[in-house]
C-alpha cells in the first residue's frame, strides 16, 4: 500500500483519475464500506457513490456461539433461497482464517447444502487434519488399515516404506488383525525399525487406556500431544505452519464444543469420531456448479455475488490480533473490511458470536470495532439466540428500532433430540462383538442406545455402517467400525 501512497510524491507530474463509481453494490452497502474505510488516515480520499438502488438495511447477526453463528447463516441461506427463488450459488459466506471454515461445512452440509471452497481445502481434507483424524481413529480401532499407514511414520520415527509393507504383508499371510503384528514387531521385524515400532504400539496402547478413561477431548488432546503431531505444527512458524496449527486448535475445539453439548450423552471419542464420520461420508461433488462458495477475504478480491456474509466480525479476530500491532496494520484490515462488504451485490449480512472456543476454552466474545465505526442507522441488529443460551453484557443496548446498537429480538426455535425416560444400563454380560458379518435383521445391543434391530447394512467407501431401530431411541445410523454392539442373535 505504501508504494501506493507514495506514488504522486514520486511522480510528480502524474494525472489523477478517481474511479469512484460503483456499479455493483447498492447505496446502503456501499455507505457502510465508506463509513469504515474514512477511518483510515493513510489513503488516497475517493467518494465512492453508485447510481444502484438503496437496497436492504445491512443486517447484523448476533449468535451465542461460532456453532450457532454457522447454523443460524446455514438456515438463512435456505430460507432465503426458499423464498426468493434464489440459488446457492447467489452466495459467498466470506472468513478471515481459513479453520473458521468447519463450523459453516458442518451446518451446510446438515441441510444437504452444496459448498465449495475457494483457495483451499475443506476442513477436513486438509492434511493436518486428517493427520490428527487418523492418529484418532487408529486409537479407537487400530484395525483402519489407512489410518495405520498415515501415521506410522509421522512424526518420522525411523521406519520407512519397506518396514510398513513388511508388516501389512505379516499380517495379511499369518490371516491375523494388524494390531497383533504391530504389537508383536520384534518378531517381524528387526533393527531400529522393530524398535520403533514397539514405541509406536506402546504409544497407541496408552491412548488407549485413556481414551476409556476421559472424554473425547481430554482423549484427543492428549493424543495431539504425545503423538508430537502438535509439536511438529507449533514448530513450523511460517504463515501455512501457523494455519495448520490454527486448524488442528480448531479440529480440539470442535471436539470440546461436542463434550460440553448437554445433547449429547456419549462423551466418548468413539461417538464423536461417528459423528464427523457419518457428516462427511458424502464428500461434495467438486463438479456442482450451483454451489454456496466459502473463502477467506483475501482470496475474495475482484468477486461479487448478490448475497455475503461477512462472519466472524469479532475483536482478535476481524481485526486480527496479529494486526493489532500498529495503526498501520489495523488500517490494512479495514482495507480487507471494505473488499469483503463490497463483494456483495444486494445484500450484505455481518455476523459475530458471543462465545467461542479458543484452545479448549470457552470464552466471551466482543463484537469488532469495525461494528461501532459504522452509522447505526444503517444497520438492522437481529438477535438470534435460543432463551436458555442468552449471554449478558455483550453489545446489547435498548432503544427503539434504528437507534445504536438496538436489537431487535427474533427467536429461533429450540429443538432437542428425544431421549429416552432412561438411560440403558449395558447387561452384565456385555461384550463387544466382531460386526464384520453383520447382518440385516439380527439383534443388537448398544451400551447407550440399548437393544436393537439391525435394519440396512451399507457400505461407502472404507466406511460400514448399519441403520438401526432402537426401542427406546428411534432408528439411528452406526459406523461399524467405531459402534460398541453385542449381537444377540
Amino acid at each position: 500500500i505504501q508504494n501506493i501512497l507514495n506514488f504522486e510524491r514520486d511522480y510528480s507530474d502524474l494525472t489523477t483519475i478517481k474511479l469512484e463509481e460503483n456499479y455493483r453494490s447498492t447505496k446502503a452497502i456501499v455507505a457502510v464500506a465508506n463509513s469504515v474505510i474514512s477511518r483510515n488516515k493513510n489513503q488516497l480520499k475517493k467518494d465512492v457513490f453508485t447510481s444502484n438502488e438503496d437496497g436492504d438495511q445491512i443486517e447484523i447477526i448476533r449468535a451465542g456461539s461460532d456453532n450457532e453463528e454457522g447454523r443460524i447463516i446455514a438456515s438463512t441461506i435456505f430460507e432465503t433461497c426458499q423464498k426468493q427463488g434464489l440459488r446457492f450459488s447467489d452466495f459467498a459466506i466470506l472468513y478471515r482464517t481459513n479453520a473458521q471454515s468447519r463450523s459453516f461445512e458442518e451446518s451446510l452440509r446438515r441441510l444437504n447444502i452444496k459448498y465449495r471452497i475457494i483457495g483451499g481445502l475443506s476442513f477436513y481434507q486438509r492434511k493436518e487434519i486428517k493427520d490428527l483424524m487418523a492418529y484418532l481413529r487408529f486409537a479407537v480401532n487400530p484395525a483402519d488399515e489407512e489410518a495405520f499407514k498415515r501415521i506410522i511414520n509421522y512424526p518420522k520415527r525411523g521406519i520407512g516404506d519397506t518396514s510398513v509393507e513388511k508388516i501389512l504383508v505379516s499380517a495379511y499371510e499369518h490371516d491375523i488383525p494388524l494390531w497383533d503384528v504391530v504389537q508383536n514387531a520384534h518378531s517381524f521385524l528387526g533393527g531400529r525399525a522393530g524398535v520403533s515400532v514397539d514405541d509406536f504400539s506402546t504409544m497407541i496402547k496408552a491412548f488407549q487406556i485413556e481414551i476409556e478413561r476421559k472424554d473425547a477431548f481430554e482423549a484427543a488432546s492428549s493424543v495431539a500431544k504425545q503423538s508430537g503431531l502438535l509439536r511438529e505444527l507449533y514448530e513450523d512458524k511460517t504463515i501455512e505452519g501457523l494455519s495448520r496449527y490454527e486448524n488442528v486448535q480448531e479440529l480440539l475445539n470442535a471436539i470440546k464444543e461436542y463434550v460440553d453439548n448437554t445433547e449429547n450423552e456419549d462423551k466418548s471419542l468413539g461417538a464423536f469420531l461417528q459423528e464427523i464420520a457419518l457428516l462427511t461420508d458424502n464428500d461434495q461433488d467438486k463438479s456442482q456448479t450451483d454451489a454456496i462458495t466459502l473463502m477467506t477475504i483475501h482470496a475474495s478480491k475482484g468477486l461479487e455475488f448478490k448475497q455475503v456474509f461477512v462472519v466472524g466480525m469479532e475483536e482478535d479476530l476481524f481485526p486480527s490480533q496479529m494486526m493489532m500491532q500498529s495503526r498501520e496494520d489495523l488500517e490494512e484490515e479495514r482495507r480487507l473490511f471494505y473488499v469483503a462488504s463490497t463483494r456483495a451485490m444486494d445484500k450484505l449480512y455481518l455476523s459475530y458470536a458471543l462465545t467461542r472456543y479458543r484452545f479448549g476454552r470457552l470464552l466471551n466474545c466482543e463484537p469488532s470495532r469495525f461494528l461501532e465505526e459504522v452509522n447505526p442507522a444503517m444497520l438492522k441488529v437481529t438477535k438470534r439466540l435460543s432463551a436458555t443460551r442468552d449471554m449478558p453484557g455483550a453489545f446489547r443496548k435498548e432503544g427503539p428500532p434504528g437507534a445504536a446498537g438496538f436489537i431487535g429480538i427474533k427467536k429461533q426455535p429450540e429443538t432437542r433430540l428425544p431421549t429416552a425416560m432412561n438411560v440403558h444400563t449395558p447387561s452384565p454380560d456385555f461384550k463387544p462383538s466382531n460386526t464384520n458379518g453383520l447382518k440385516e435383521g439380527q439383534l443388537v445391543e448398544h451400551p447407550k442406545f440399548g437393544f436393537g434391530k439391525v435394519q440396512k447394512i451399507e457400505t461407502e467407501g472404507l466406511n460400514k455402517k448399519a441403520s438401526i431401530q432402537f426401542e427406546h431411541f428411534g432408528e439411528k445410523t452406526l459406523l461399524l467400525s467405531f459402534a460398541k454392539l453385542r449381537i444377540i442373535d
